[in-house]
């Protein structure tokens, strides 16, 4: 399965103006990628740019020295009241947030480098967007039917089993999982080497003992069927024989929950979610699940708090004047 096509700006202004937006948002990247921020970052500032630079070319704008502070204002505003043509959702804060942020870190290197007088978004007042809670979090008994749906009579199914338990376990990103080699797990001592991971980052994180059960399984008696020509060392493998992409992972999760008819929508980001909220529930300290999650803020990880209400729940029922009433009530 392919990837999503990636999107295509058109050209704005003199492609050849060596103060043009074309050459400097250019040069911007480029400086990017020799600072090692990771692809995924860089091709994720290009557009946020290139949304910036397709909207001054409209109104006659191609150069960055001719962005005011009165212009990225007046974007900001043009953003908040933005509405695709396939709908009327307007864009969440987050994504303005990011659009703005990327246009600060941008004329901040134009400042710098002498291509703009001074940095126009600088002083920019952000907007300000919400931290909202996953929208799906799944119970120990509901990950183990949507688990145990893989038909686990063939090589695919012991392979779907295989990634679920996976996710389950180590709560990792679905591109973290895509990009596993064989060399990355180490059985024995029951471990996950995450290689660059969000932000370039390692990490090594424990694989519980079903889920290793169940990797041993797929790498006796299922991957091998699924290796064709030159066995490259990927762990996870299409019917092809090449590395699944995020996209087939996202719709394979997706198939197996949806299938399970638990009235819950979501993929593999859900037994992401699902990991973290029952570790916490289960004592876990919050910081060992940061950990686990790599996320590199605490305070990214201080969310599933608010999703975990076990305990807020049993201090809410010793506590709370009603329900000490229906107690005496039964007596």
């Amino acid at each position: 399965m392919s990837g999503p096509k990636k999107k295509i700006h058109p050209i704005v202004g003199d492609p050849s103006d060596v103060q043009g937006f074309e050459i400097l948002i250019h040069q911007y990247l480029e400086n990017l990628l020799v600072k090692n921020y990771s692809t995924n970052t860089v091709e994720m500032r290009s557009d946020q740019l290139r949304y910036f630079k397709e909207w001054c070319g409209v109104r006659g704008l191609f150069k960055p020295i001719e962005i005011s502070k009165a212009v990225v204002e007046r974007y900001q505003r043009w953003l908040y009241h933005y509405r695709s043509s396939r709908g009327e959702r307007p864009l969440s804060f987050r994504s303005q947030y990011m659009r703005l942020a990327a246009l600060n870190q941008f004329f901040r290197w134009c400042s710098k480098n002498n291509h703009t007088l001074y940095n126009p978004a600088g002083e920019l007042e952000m907007p300000r967007y919400e931290r909202k809670l996953p929208r799906s979090v799944l119970t120990a008994a509901e990950a183990d039917q949507i688990i145990n749906l893989a038909d686990v009579t063939t090589e695919l199914g012991i392979r779907d089993r295989t990634i679920l338990e996976t996710f389950y376990s180590t709560g990792i990103r679905r591109k973290e999982l895509a990009t596993l080699t064989i060399y990355d797990l180490d059985q024995s001592r029951g471990i996950l080497n995450i290689r660059q991971g969000k932000g370039k980052k390692d990490r090594v994180i424990p694989i519980g003992e079903r889920a290793l059960a169940w990797m041993e399984k797929y790498l006796n008696e299922a991957r091998p069927r699924l290796v064709r020509g030159v066995d490259h060392g990927v762990l996870f493998l299409s019917t092809t024989g090449e590395a699944l992409v995020v996209g087939a992972l996202t719709h394979l999760v997706q198939w197996y929950v949806n299938k399970a008819e638990l009235n819950k929508r979501g993929s593999c980001h859900m037994f992401r979610h699902t990991m973290a909220t029952l570790m916490l529930e289960g004592g876990a300290d919050i910081r060992f699940i940061q950990q686990m999650l790599g996320h590199s803020e605490l305070s990214s990880t201080e969310i599933y708090t608010q999703v975990s209400i076990k305990k807020l729940k049993e201090i809410h029922s010793m506590t709370h004047p009603a329900r000490l009433e229906r107690a005496v009530e039964t007596v």
